[in-house]
């Protein structure tokens, strides 16, 4: 089992930076992926980036430029975390970003909890 927090939502103006962060714990193996999802208001829950075990990087199209993912990681994979550095934000931004990590051959699918990115004026 690996468990998952995430932190740093919040209010912020448009224009502004914002940095999530999600710590992971429990049996991670390797490979993985890693990455942040979000859900605008009323919408579907859509891909924001993903980040391999190997530092690979994917990002929506659309947020290219203005998103970057991270991670932070021991070699022996217990300490694990990533971040998710917004900055350019604009209304539309706003939604509830979820972490998530595929772990391991069986890419084991994990969720955490959502935190809350409002970009308002």
């Amino acid at each position: 089992q690996v468990q998952l927090a995430e932190s740093g939502g919040g209010l912020v103006q448009p224009g502004g930076s914002l940095r999530l962060s999600c710590s992971f714990s429990g049996t991670i193996s390797t490979p993985y992926i890693l990455g942040w999802y979000r859900q605008p208001p009323e919408k579907q829950r859509e891909l924001v980036a993903l980040i391999s075990s190997g530092g690979t990087t994917t990002y929506a199209e659309s947020l290219k430029g203005r998103f970057t993912i991270s991670k932070d990681n021991a070699k022996n994979t217990v300490d694990l975390s990533m971040n998710l550095q917004m900055d350019s934000l604009k209304l539309e931004d706003t939604a509830v970003y979820y972490c998530n990590g595929k772990f391991g051959k069986s890419m084991s699918n994990y969720w955490g909890k959502g935190t809350l990115v409002t970009v308002s004026s």
